[in-house]
C-alpha cells in the first residue's frame, strides 16, 4: 500500500501561513497535560460567571476545531475544504441538556442539518447525539430496565418520538444519518432505539448509522449479534466506527462505582478490537455501510487495503472516512486527493455549548501517545516548506 499521508503540501494547501502558526501554537499548548487541566479550569469558570472571554476561545482554540456558532457560520468551511474534495458533517455539538425546551431546539437543528445535507453534495450526512434529545439519566434508567413513573414514560416516549421524527426525515430525503455514541451506562437504550430505526428504515440500504467505540471490549460481539438479526429481518447496518472519546470518564466511573471497566486493557487491544470490526464489515459489505472515523493512520492504511483486496472502489459511497475538523489533515486532505470519500466533522453551537466538546478534544490530543505530536511535526515541516519555497 502506498504511503500517502506524508504529503503536507497537500494537507494544508487551505491553510494561510497564518492559520498554520497559530495551528502549530494551538498544539504546542495542548501537548502539555499541566496546561490543559489549568486552562480547562479556568474557562470553566470564567464561562460560569459570565467573564468576557468568548471572544478569546474563538480566536482560537474555538475557531481551530468548530466551524461557527450557528449553521450558517459553517457554510463557508464546507464550500472551501470542498473544494479540496473533502466532505462536511455539521455537527450540532451540544450534548448533556436536561429541559424539553433544549431537546425540542435540538431535534428542530438536527431537521435542519438534514435539509443542509439534501441541497448540499458537500454535506454526505447528517448526524446527531442521543443526550441532544434527551436525558442522560433517563436513558441509563431504561437501558438498566428498572421501571419508569408514569411521568418518565411520557417524557421517554418523547425521546423515541424525536428519534422517529429525525429518521424519518433523513430517510425521506435520502440523506445518510450518522447517531453518535456517548457514555456507557446510557447506550444500552440508544442501541436499542438505533437498532429499531435501522429495522424501520434502512431496508434498502443504510440510511441508519449506529455509533461503535472499540475501545470497548464488547463492540465486537453486539455487531456480530446486530448483523444476525438484520440477517433474519431484511435490513442493513450502517455504522460509525471509532475507538472512543470518554476513556478517563469510563475507567473512573467503573472504579468509583465498582464494577468492570466497559474499556479494553490496553491501547493494543482496542487498536486490535476496531481493525477486527472492520474486517467484519468489510467481509459483509453487501448488508453493511462504514463511516470509519478515525486519526489513526495504519487503521486507515488496513481499510484501504481491505478495499484494494475486496476490488472495492475508492468512490464506492458504502464506504466512507472521516476525521474531526482541525485535526488529521493529512490524513483526510490526502485521501480525498487520492479518490476517496472522506468528510470532516464540523462541529458548531454557541461557545458555551460547545465546551464539553472543545475539552474533549484537549484532552483526547494530550493523552493519545503520539496525536499532538504528528499534528507538530506536519505542521513544523510544512512551515518549513513554505520557508523554503
Amino acid at each position: 500500500m502506498k504511503k500517502i499521508f506524508k504529503n503536507t503540501e497537500i494537507a494544508f494547501a487551505l491553510k494561510s501561513d497564518t492559520e498554520l502558526d497559530r495551528a502549530y501554537f494551538l498544539f504546542k499548548m495542548i501537548s502539555s497535560q499541566p496546561l490543559v487541566r489549568i486552562g480547562t479550569a479556568v474557562t470553566n469558570f470564567a464561562l460560569k460567571v459570565h467573564l468576557p472571554v468568548e471572544k478569546l476561545i474563538r480566536a482560537s482554540v474555538f475557531d481551530h476545531f468548530c466551524g461557527g456558532v450557528n449553521e450558517e457560520d459553517c457554510l463557508s468551511v464546507v464550500d472551501k475544504m470542498y473544494t479540496k474534495g473533502v466532505s462536511s458533517v455539521l455537527d450540532y455539538s451540544v450534548e448533556g441538556k436536561e429541559e424539553e425546551d433544549q431537546f425540542e431546539a435540538a431535534l428542530k437543528m438536527t431537521l435542519k442539518t438534514i435539509d443542509f445535507a439534501k441541497e448540499r453534495k458537500a454535506i454526505p450526512f447528517a448526524v446527531f447525539k442521543p443526550t441532544g434529545i434527551g436525558r442522560i439519566d433517563l436513558y441509563e434508567k431504561v437501558g438498566s430496565k428498572i421501571a419508569l413513573t408514569a411521568a418518565e414514560q411520557a417524557e421517554w416516549n418523547r425521546v423515541v418520538e424525536r428519534f422517529d421524527i429525525i429518521c424519518i426525515e433523513a430517510h425521506k430525503k435520502d440523506v445518510a444519518l450518522l447517531i453518535d455514541a456517548e457514555e456507557s451506562w446510557m447506550q444500552d437504550a440508544a442501541d436499542d432505539i438505533v437498532a429499531n430505526m435501522m429495522r424501520k428504515y434502512n431496508k434498502e440500504k443504510a440510511i441508519v448509522f449506529n455509533t461503535l467505540q472499540m475501545y470497548r471490549w464488547d463492540r465486537l460481539d453486539y455487531l456480530k449479534k446486530l448483523h444476525e438479526e438484520a440477517k433474519t429481518e431484511g435490513f442493513h447496518i450502517g455504522m460509525k466506527i471509532v475507538r472512543g472519546a470518554y476513556m478517563e470518564k469510563e475507567n473512573n466511573r467503573a472504579a468509583e462505582r465498582g464494577y468492570p471497566t466497559p474499556i479494553c486493557p490496553s491501547k493494543e487491544t482496542t487498536d486490535i478490537n476496531y481493525d477486527a470490526a472492520i474486517v467484519y464489515m468489510m467481509e459483509n459489505i453487501e448488508q453493511m455501510a462504514i463511516f470509519a472515523g478515525t486519526h489513526n493512520e495504519e487503521s486507515t492504511y488496513y481499510l484501504m487495503q481491505l478495499m484494494e483486496e475486496k476490488g472495492i472502489q475508492a468512490t464506492d459511497c458504502r464506504v466512507w472516512f472521516g476525521q474531526l475538523y482541525g485535526m488529521s489533515d493529512n490524513i483526510s486532505y490526502n485521501l480525498a486527493y487520492n479518490g476517496y470519500n472522506v468528510a470532516k466533522y464540523l462541529p458548531f453551537g454557541p461557545v458555551k455549548d460547545v465546551m464539553p466538546y472543545l475539552i474533549r478534544r484537549a484532552e483526547e490530543n494530550t493523552s493519545v501517545a503520539g496525536q499532538t505530536s504528528r499534528e507538530l511535526k506536519m505542521l513544523k515541516k510544512e512551515r518549513k516548506r513554505r520557508k523554503n519555497g
